[in-house]
């Protein structure tokens, strides 16, 4: 196996100086550099990156925190982080807790020794889950706490434009299904939502509590959306949505005709459902990829002066209103033989 000590001894140069010319070259000498170089190439030399970052008190590897990874949500923005983790050539450790705060916390606990940060989506107990971290470097997905780096959708925009879509149908009594309690972006959704009804004396919203963010919460939610009156409803994610579709059929009752319905997070499954979900759009992938982004900058030794790059503060995400068949005028509103 080729060492340093066989680049060295070609280059006629120190150890030291082939570690320079190969991880800071801008520190060393362009003549000297070179040589380093050529000598490498000539040898087929590969710098062994694990033993750096272990020599420079790193692991080398991130860790990612998720409730649930069979959610598309958390399974998207897992994506983005890994694909970025890659990028800068780094490993990534992906935990699913299952939407249980006391697994959440034991599970940082184990995890944060054997990385170099984590990063938190969506935390279930995030004081508990800060705690766990024992001072390692963290990022926050969708959730905000003081002097804490954070990459975050902007929820309450989006319940906005969800709002005013339905109010233009000519909805005018619209039902809100919740996520869990535990859950910050939920906490958002409401607050958008009662911003925005605020604006019209002709909406009213009718919050129908906190169910399982998956498509069994829809269907235990669709029962009450039908005897609250509402003509639409938007639902705390696009599996609710489904499992509030599915009930409804069940039930004799026709998406839109009966009940226009709005998704959140245009994950996949909202174009696979019949009808296509009318939904709310985050790009996903790259609020992983921010998060990664993030924490790199506030790892020790990965600052600005590394390479690494610092990723400044960017502004919460677009959510964007994607219009499918799911919703529509309330069939009182429509003209006969109207969709």
């Amino acid at each position: 196996m080729v060492t340093v000590h066989d680049v060295a001894r070609v280059a006629g140069v120190s150890i030291s100086t082939v570690s320079r010319a190969l991880a800071t070259p801008e520190k060393v000498a362009d003549a000297t550099r070179d040589r380093v170089q050529a000598a490498a190439r000539e040898l087929g030399y590969r710098p062994n990156r694990a033993a750096a970052v272990l020599r420079a008190g790193r692991s080398g590897a991130y860790g990612l925190v998720v409730p649930d990874l069979a959610n598309p949500y958390f399974a998207a923005v897992a994506k983005g982080a890994q694909e970025r983790a890659r990028e800068r050539g780094a490993g990534l450790f992906i935990v699913d807790t299952d939407e249980d705060p006391d697994l959440e916390a034991e599970a940082i606990g184990a995890l944060a020794p054997q990385t170099d940060g984590v990063v938190l989506c969506s935390p279930r107990a995030p004081a508990r889950a800060l705690d766990a971290l024992g001072g390692r470097p963290v990022v926050l997905i969708n959730h905000d706490v003081d002097g804490v780096p954070a990459v975050e959708a902007d929820h309450r925009g989006g319940m906005r434009r969800a709002l005013e879509h339905l109010r233009a149908l000519g909805h005018h009594r619209i039902a809100y299904v919740g996520g869990p309690e535990a859950s910050w972006s939920d906490r958002r959704r409401r607050a958008g939502l009662t911003d925005a009804s605020a604006r019209y004396d002709d909406v009213e919203v009718v919050a129908l509590g906190a169910f399982r963010p998956q498509v069994e919460g829809g269907q235990a939610a669709a029962d009450l959306v039908v005897a609250s009156g509402a003509t639409a409803v938007i639902t705390f994610n696009d599996l609710v949505a489904v499992g509030l579709v599915d009930r409804l059929r069940a039930r004799g009752l026709d998406v839109p005709d009966d009940l226009s319905v709005v998704g959140c997070d245009d994950s996949y499954v909202a174009s696979l459902v019949t009808p296509p979900l009318t939904t709310l759009h985050v790009d996903l992938r790259r609020l992983g990829r921010l998060a990664v982004d993030r924490l790199v900058a506030t790892v020790p030794g990965r600052g600005a002066g590394t390479g690494a790059g610092v990723a400044p503060d960017v502004p919460a995400l677009d959510v964007e209103l994607v219009v499918r068949a799911s919703t529509a005028p309330p069939a009182a509103d429509r003209p006969e033989g109207a969709l």
